[in-house]
C-alpha cells in the first residue's frame, strides 16, 4: 500500500515516464480509457516494486499498437539514451548522437 506521505515518484526516470504518458495523452496519441485498457491488466498481475516497470512496458505496448513506434526503435532510442548519460560528465545536459 502506497503510504500518504511518501514521494510518488523514487529515481527521475519514473517522473519523466509518468511526464512523457501525460504529454502523449495530450498530444492525442491515446486516450485515458486506451491507456487503462494497456495499463490495467498488466499491473493487476505485479507486486508495487514493479509498477514502474510495467508502466513502461505497457507504454511501450501502446505505442506499438498505435503506429507510433516499434518496441525495437523504443528500445534502441532507449539504449542510446543510456550510453550517452554514462558518457555525459555530472551536471552537463545529455545528447544523444
Amino acid at each position: 500500500m502506497i503510504q500518504p506521505d511518501a514521494a510518488p515518484f523514487e529515481e527521475p526516470w519514473q517522473a519523466q515516464l509518468f511526464a512523457l504518458t501525460v504529454a502523449l495523452n495530450e498530444s492525442g496519441a491515446f486516450t485515458w480509457s486506451e491507456w487503462a485498457a494497456f495499463f490495467g491488466p498488466r499491473v493487476q498481475k505485479v507486486e508495487a516494486s514493479a509498477y514502474w516497470q510495467v508502466w513502461s512496458e505497457a507504454l511501450v505496448a501502446m505505442l506499438e499498437a498505435r503506429g507510433i513506434a516499434d518496441a525495437e526503435v523504443v528500445f534502441d532510442l532507449q539504449t542510446r539514451w543510456q550510453d550517452a548519460a554514462r558518457a555525459t560528465p555530472h551536471g552537463m545536459p545529455i545528447e544523444l548522437l
